[in-house]
C-alpha cells in the first residue's frame, strides 16, 4: 500500500508495453490520465510523515484575512509569489513548446513528446492545451501509434482545436486520418458539419433534397 511520501520512479507509457522513468512531474501525470490499458507503476518506499506542525496554509491564511476584511503584508506577499509562480510556469511552458517544435522538425519525436506532455501536466491554459494536444497527436501519428494519437486528438478538440481543415489535411496526422475512428471523432466536433446535417435534416422534411 501506498502512503504520503512514497516515490513514483517510473510508470508505463501512455501507450504499449514500454516503462517510463518519471522524471518530470509534468509528463507523468499526464502519463497516468491518459494511459491506454493497465498502468504499472514503480514505486520506492520512502515512510514519509505528513508534518503536522499546526501552521495554517497559505489559502487558509488567505482565507482568514479576507473573512476579517483585513489584508495583510503576508498575504500580499503570498499573492505575489504565486503570481510570479504562476508566470514562471507560463514561461516553461511556452518554453516547452518551443523546443518541442524544434525537436518534431528535425523528426526527434520521442523528445519532442516529452516537451509537449510536459507542457500538458503543468496545468495549461485552453490554448496552450490545444495546442500541446494536437502536437501530442501529431507525434503520435508519425510513430504510428493510432488509438494514443486519436486520444491526444481528442483531448486538442476537447480543449477548443477548431482548425478542422487543418486535421483533414495535415500530412503529420495521416496514419490517424487512416483509421475508422478518425472521422467519428471529428463529426463530433465539426460545427460545419453538425449544421450542414440538421439543414439537409430540415430540407427532406419539406422535400427539397434531390431524390435520384
Amino acid at each position: 500500500m501506498f502512503t504520503v511520501g512514497d516515490k513514483v520512479l517510473a510508470t508505463s507509457a501512455v501507450f504499449g508495453t514500454e516503462i517510463w522513468p518519471a522524471a518530470e512531474y509534468g509528463r507523468t501525470m499526464y502519463t497516468i490520465r491518459q494511459r491506454i490499458g493497465p498502468l504499472l507503476m514503480k514505486m520506492q518506499k520512502r515512510y514519509g510523515k505528513v508534518d503536522n506542525t499546526g501552521e495554517l496554509t497559505e489559502k487558509e491564511i488567505i482565507r482568514a484575512e479576507r473573512n476579517s476584511g483585513v489584508i495583510s503584508n503576508r498575504v500580499r506577499e503570498i499573492q505575489m509569489q504565486n503570481y510570479q509562480k504562476k508566470m514562471e510556469q507560463k514561461e516553461r511552458r511556452a518554453k516547452d513548446l518551443r523546443e518541442g517544435l524544434q525537436l518534431y522538425r528535425s523528426a526527434k519525436y520521442e523528445e519532442a513528446l516529452d516537451k509537449f506532455e510536459s507542457v500538458l501536466g503543468s496545468k495549461p491554459d485552453p490554448n496552450e492545451a490545444s495546442a500541446a494536444s494536437y502536437n501530442v497527436a501529431c507525434c503520435y501519428s508519425k510513430l504510428n501509434q493510432i488509438q494514443a494519437g486519436l486520444s491526444a486528438l481528442e483531448d486538442a478538440l476537447e480543449a477548443g482545436y477548431e482548425d478542422f481543415k487543418t486535421i483533414r489535411t495535415d500530412p503529420d496526422l495521416a496514419n490517424i486520418r487512416k483509421s475508422e475512428e478518425f472521422e467519428p471523432l471529428l463529426k463530433r466536433f465539426d460545427e460545419s458539419f453538425i449544421n450542414e446535417n440538421a439543414i439537409n435534416a430540415i430540407k427532406s422534411l419539406f422535400g427539397l433534397l434531390k431524390k435520384e
